[in-house]
């Protein structure tokens, strides 16, 4: 079960991380922070750069720190607030990564709740530190606390696309809401 626990430790957290360096730099094939940017704007974010730093940041630390296994339930919980942010961007796709789906960042959320359930095995920083094992309640607070934190930033980043109306409803006079005309006619009472 060590084995197993580093083998998935190491491949989930340095992918996590390596998405981190490709948003903020040009290293493994990334566009830089420029490049981040713009595909956080593309996604209907804003902040621009800041975003795509913070988001850069957020990955290569989460993911360093699961691979390490250091603060497990911690950086768990960073990669599933990262991964769920992801996870929103792809949702309109449907599940399978081929479609562009969001079956990728749901893997690498199931894997980060995991860890933080199971612990982060005996080669972990967190075992030669003498930090773990981590209390069983850290595992649900972990996966709430990065779910939560995922959907808050899609939130109170994410805008409407330009151009897409809002659905507006209308009240007439005497009959509450109504449906809302999409020609721009006056509906009759």
């Amino acid at each position: 079960m060590t084995t197993g626990l580093l083998v998935l430790r190491l491949i989930a957290g340095l992918l996590i991380a390596g998405h981190g360096v490709q948003k903020a730099s040009h290293l493994l094939g990334g566009t830089g922070l420029a490049g981040g940017a713009r595909e956080f704007r593309e996604d209907g974010f804003r902040g621009g750069r800041l975003t795509a730093l913070a988001a850069g940041a957020g990955q290569i630390g989460s993911g360093l720190f699961l691979a390490a296994g250091l603060l497990t339930p911690l950086a768990a919980t960073a990669a599933v607030g990262v991964m769920t942010v992801a996870l929103t961007v792809k949702w309109r796709n449907g599940l399978w990564v081929q479609h562009d789906g969001y079956e990728y960042p749901l893997v690498l959320i199931a894997v980060a709740a995991a860890l933080s359930a199971t612990g982060p095995g005996t080669w972990s920083l967190d075992q030669a530190l003498g930090l773990t094992p981590w209390p069983g309640w850290w595992a649900p607070v972990a996966v709430a606390a990065g779910l939560g934190s995922g959907l808050l930033t899609r939130a109170v980043l994410h805008r409407p696309a330009p151009g897409v109306p809002v659905p507006v409803a209308h009240e007439t006079p005497g009959r509450g809401p109504g449906p809302t005309p999409t020609d721009g006619t006056p509906q009759e009472a």
